[in-house]
C-alpha cells in the first residue's frame, strides 16, 4: 500500500525480478504491466526490472474514488520509487506511460536516468477516438460482454499483423477489466485523458537532459509515427529507431527486438 498518491493509501501491483541496475516499465491504456510480459524475461537477465500496474490498471487499485491523471501516475512511481529503495531508474514507458515519463524527466530529473519512449503520447496526439468513446460514461453500462468485444476490436485494429495478437496474449490483456470493478475503472482511465497535461509541457521538452531512446512502430494508427519525429527535434538528446513491421504495441509485436534496443541504450 502506498500512502500520499491520493487521499487515503492505494494499493499498487508490481512485478519486481531480476538484479542490479533498475528499469522500470510502464503500460499505457488499455493495457497492464502484462504488456511486457515478453519483453521482462528479456531483461532480467542483466537487470533488475520492475513493471507497476499504473493506478486504475490491471491488479492496482480500481476503486472508483480517485485521480487517474498522468501527474498522478507520475507521483505514484516515486512513491514506488521511495518503497523500493530507489533513487534512481531507467524508465522505459508506452502510451500513455510516456506522458508520465516526459513528466518525470521534467520534474524529478534527478530520479531517471535514462528515458525510453515508445509510441508515447505527446503534445496534442492523444487520446485517440477508440479512448473517447471508451470514456463515455454510457460504457460502464454495457455488459460485460459487449465491453470485451468493444476491447477485442481495439486490439485487432492496431496490430500490424493479426497473427501477433495470439488468444492467449489477448486475454490476459483484457482480463482485469471484464468484471463490473475492473470495466468501470477502465472507463474512469479513459475519461482521465486529457492532452493539456502533454500540450503544457511541450515548450520545456527541450530542457530535458536525459538521453532519450525512442522506439516507434511506424504502422501505428494511433500514435503515429509523426510524433516521434517532433519529438526528435524538440528533445536535445534523442534518437529514433523505427520498427517499419509493428504498429502500437512494439513490446508484443517484437519482444526481443524491442528489449536488445533498451539493452544497448543502457
Amino acid at each position: 500500500m502506498l500512502e500520499g498518491i491520493v487521499e487515503e493509501p492505494v494499493k499498487i501491483n508490481y512485478t519486481d525480478v531480476g538484479s542490479g541496475t533498475p528499469v522500470m516499465l510502464l503500460h499505457g491504456i488499455p493495457t497492464w504491466s502484462y504488456l511486457y510480459q515478453s519483453v521482462i524475461p528479456e531483461l532480467e537477465e542483466d537487470y533488475r526490472v520492475i513493471a507497476p500496474d499504473l493506478l486504475g490498471y490491471g491488479q492496482s487499485d480500481q476503486r472508483d474514488q480517485f485521480d487517474r491523471s498522468l501527474h498522478v501516475q507520475a507521483d505514484m512511481v516515486l512513491k514506488l520509487m521511495d518503497e523500493l529503495g530507489l533513487d534512481q531508474v531507467n524508465l522505459v514507458a508506452h502510451d500513455i506511460g510516456g506522458g508520465v515519463g516526459l513528466l518525470l524527466a521534467l520534474q524529478a530529473p534527478e530520479r531517471i536516468n535514462k528515458l525510453v519512449l515508445s509510441n508515447s503520447v505527446a503534445y496534442d496526439s492523444w487520446p485517440i477516438q477508440d479512448m473517447l468513446v471508451m470514456g463515455h460514461p454510457s460504457k460502464k453500462n454495457e455488459s460485460t460482454q459487449e465491453f470485451e468485444a468493444f476491447l477485442s476490436k481495439a486490439y485487432k485494429e492496431v496490430f500490424a499483423h493479426p497473427e501477433q495478437l495470439t488468444e492467449t496474449f489477448l486475454q490476459g490483456i483484457m482480463a482485469p477489466y471484464l468484471h463490473e470493478e475492473g470495466k468501470l475503472s477502465l472507463v474512469r482511465n479513459a475519461a482521465a485523458l486529457n492532452t493539456n497535461e502533454t500540450t503544457a509541457i511541450t515548450s520545456k521538452l527541450s530542457t530535458i537532459k536525459q538521453p532519450v531512446l525512442l522506439l516507434w512502430g511506424t504502422k501505428d494508427e494511433w500514435q503515429p509515427v509523426e510524433t516521434a519525429e517532433k519529438l526528435i527535434k524538440d528533445l536535445p538528446d534523442s534518437t529514433l529507431v523505427r520498427f517499419d513491421e509493428s504498429a502500437h504495441w512494439v513490446p508484443q509485436e517484437a519482444p526481443k527486438e524491442f528489449s536488445a534496443e533498451i539493452k544497448k541504450f543502457i
